[in-house]
Formats: C-alpha cells, structure tokens, sequence
C-alpha cells in the first residue's frame, strides 16, 4: 500500500443515488480518493435543478456529486441494465437510495448483483430501512427529525416543535453508509465476499435522540423545549452589543473562570455557587450578571477575551458571517473549482484531513460527461457500438 497518493485508491464505486444522502455517501468516498461513477438518465439527475440556482448550475447538486464521473444511460432498457451489469463486474462499491423493492424490480438486488460480483458491497439508504413497520413509506431529511423526538426538544417550549435549519439527518445517514461501506471493503479482505448495508433516516434520527429516549425508558422523564438555555445552567446564547454569543459548559471551572472575567471572583467560594445544584438553585443571579457583562462587550471582543480565559464560546454567526470565517478558508471546507455551467462554483471541500493521504476535491460532470470515457476506456466497448448506443437512445 506504499505510494499510494489516496487512502481508497483502486476503489470503484456506482452511485445509484439521488438528493442528498446517498450521494453524500459516495462524495465522501471521492474525496477519500475512490473512483465515483454517477449513473444519471439521459436528462441527468433529478437534483441537478436543485435549489438554489448558480449561474445556470444547481448549488445544491454540487455539493453531492463533485468530484465524480457522470455516465448517461438509460436503465429502463434492456442494453441500459447490460451496461450497468457490465460496470457492475469491474466495481467494489454500488450506491442506492430508492424506496425499498424499486431496486429489486430493476433487476439489481444485491441477490443479482452477488451472481454478477461477488465482492460487492452494496448500500441501501431509505427513509426508514429496508425492514420494518414503516419500510414502504417515504420520506425526507425532516422525517428523521419527526419521528425521533428531535424535533419536539429542539426550540423554545412556547413555540410549536422545531426542525434544524440544515439537513443533519441526511448528512448522519451518508456518514453511517460511508462507515459502513469502509467496514464492509475492510472485511472482504478476510472473506473475500461483499455484503449489503442498510442505513436510514428514522435510525439515523433516534441515534441523536437515544439518551432522551433511554432517560424516559428508564425513568419516564420527558425532555422538553428548553430554547437556548438548559434548565438550571446558565450556557446558553446571550446578547452582546453587536450580536449574539453562545457560551458553552458548565463545568466549575467553566464557572470560576467566567466569575474571574465579569469581575465576580468572590463568587468562587460563595455557598450560592460552590457547586451546580447549588448554581441551579440561583441561577437568575448567575444569568443577570451574564447577561449584563455580554450587552457591555462587542461580539468578537467578548468572545476574544472568553477564548483566553479557556471559556467554550463563539459568535453566534448568520450565513454571511460564517461565509467570511478564516476557519472556511485555512481548512479548506469550501473550495473553488472549475465548472461546466456556472464557469467556476464553491463545493464540499476537505472535511477529513489525512497525513499521508490525498483528499480530492474534483470538479461537479456534465451530463454524461464521461460516458464515452467508461464504456470505451473501462469496459472496451468499440466505437461503432457506442455509436449504435447512441443512436438507440441507450446513452448521451
């Protein structure tokens, strides 16, 4: 394995997926080096007029699909499924979110696709597993907020249950298929067999709600809406001149430092504060002074002087805030690429940092970008076939 410039290089991956997180799964294995194949329809993937729109390229589909290689086919077709069975033979990794059964009756199974390539590993995403009461349904991001109970602790206790602004299902649902898409690749190197993987939205959102659910199961308390604020703790988001921070902790040493910062140090042996159920008891008194040093400091003055006195905080910043954070720029989480449409376009950069292995940020394909490039190149199909191809509408 000396010399090689990826950590998954010689890995082959088929990215069946649509939205976000199986195509989320698959950019991951890009950026780890893989070869990603994105099987589009002739029209390309439904995503790519994703919202919003970006000098005539969708800046939602960019950040799934960059850095991948596009075929254009059509699998409803007997000659497509060919294709896609001959791509099958030469990968070690084949990408799917449909509703559970719409792979089967395509004709690619992980039963079918076991007879074509033994050694593949195959990952299923859908809203709620391949098994289980609610298997047949469908569902976004939002229905693993739901149904988990996230949804009904997230926001304030007087407004109505909350979703988060991002997509955190989808995107834990794409890091528990790329987990297990690497154990599965690790364990065929002992049994030389691949196997099937089955990750979901529902699961993915009762794993961010397990200690609420395990509390209730075992004591019948029920979490509840708290806003900003945890009961009893004073961490949480408070007001400064110019903006908000978010204090995070409460520890005690969090507590003496914030009592040495705000000018409080008395506090540190004051019976009211010694300890938290103590703190819990006189938390208004807490939160008052907080509350009135933060509106006397300026947002990046509070959190500066917070940061030096080892005190968890930052800005609490809006889009166009974070958009201009040294911390974007200097990791590289965003990054610059060329693009077919849009001339040049921002997408997911290096979210994992190797130290001898490359992290690859690509550019998003065209449409069937590279369709001549695989069925010639990997699977040797001649040109008078692929013209033939085309001509019955089977590939761009």
């Amino acid at each position: 394995m000396a010399g090689l410039k990826t950590a998954l290089e010689g890995i082959r991956v088929l990215d069946l997926g649509r939205y976000q997180a199986g195509p989320r799964a698959a950019l991951e294995l890009a950026r780890l080096g893989a070869e990603v194949i994105k099987v589009e329809g002739l029209e390309g993937d439904e995503s790519r007029k994703g919202m919003p729109q970006v000098r005539g390229q969708s800046g939602y589909w960019v950040h799934y699909n960059s850095g991948k290689k596009s075929i254009a086919l059509d699998t409803r077709m007997k000659k497509g499924k060919e294709i896609l069975q001959d791509l099958v033979k030469i990968s070690d990794v084949f990408i799917q979110n449909f509703r559970p059964g719409t792979i089967e009756k395509m004709g690619f199974s992980y039963d079918a696709l076991r007879e074509l390539n033994p050694k593949i590993v195959m990952l299923n995403v859908s809203a709620y597993g391949q098994y289980g009461p609610y298997k047949d349904r469908v569902g976004f991001d939002t229905i693993g907020q739901a149904i988990s109970g996230l949804m009904s602790i997230t926001g304030y206790p007087e407004n109505p249950p909350t979703r988060a602004g991002a997509s955190i299902i989808d995107r834990i649902t794409a890091l528990n298929g790329t987990i297990g898409i690497l154990a599965a690749l690790r364990e065929r190197e002992f049994s030389g067999e691949g196997q099937a993987i089955d990750v979901c939205l529902a699961d993915s959102g009762f794993s961010l709600t397990e200690i609420a659910l395990a509390n209730y199961l075992e004591t019948g308390t029920v979490t509840e809406r708290t806003g900003n604020f945890r009961k009893g703790a004073y961490n949480g988001a408070y007001k400064a001149a110019d903006g908000w921070v978010i204090l995070v902790g409460s520890s005690q040493k969090v507590f003496e430092r914030m009592c040495q910062v705000i000018g409080k140090p008395e506090w540190v042996k004051d019976p009211r504060f010694t300890d938290r159920p103590a703190r819990e008891t006189h938390i208004e008194v807490i939160r008052e002074a907080f509350i009135t040093w933060f509106l006397g400091q300026a947002m990046t003055e509070a959190v500066d002087i917070l940061a030096r006195a080892g005190v968890p905080c930052t800005e609490i910043n809006d889009i166009a805030r974070a958009s201009e954070n040294p911390q974007i720029r200097e990791r590289e989480l965003l990054v610059k690429v060329p693009d077919p449409y849009a001339g040049t376009i921002h997408v997911s950069g290096k979210y994992i940092k190797l130290s001898r292995s490359e992290t690859v940020v690509g550019s998003p394909p065209a449409i069937g970008e590279h369709t001549e490039d695989i069925l010639g190149g990997l699977l040797k199909y001649k040109p008078e076939h692929l013209q033939q191809l085309r001509e019955e509408g089977i590939i761009l």
